[in-house]
């Protein structure tokens, strides 16, 4: 299954290639131990967070690159 920006966090993190890519846009993404709080949460769920701006200023660029994995 393909990973995308409606994929859960911990989805994305198990996949280290998409990790890289968001971790590329929002540093601490792949670092940040608060971030299991928020595995539940798809990548877009969690760019409309104010914590999250660098994440959804970039997220058409994510999109577009986590699309190229496959």
């Amino acid at each position: 299954m393909a990973v995308t920006v409606d994929s859960k966090i911990k989805e994305i993190m198990k996949d280290e290639r998409a990790a890289d890519i968001v971790a590329k846009y929002s540093p601490g993404f792949k670092t940040d131990k608060q971030m299991k709080l928020v595995y539940g949460l798809t990548l877009r769920k969690l760019s409309t967070f104010p914590q999250a701006k660098e994440l959804a200023d970039h997220l058409a660029e994510i999109e577009k690159e986590l699309a190229e994995l496959d």
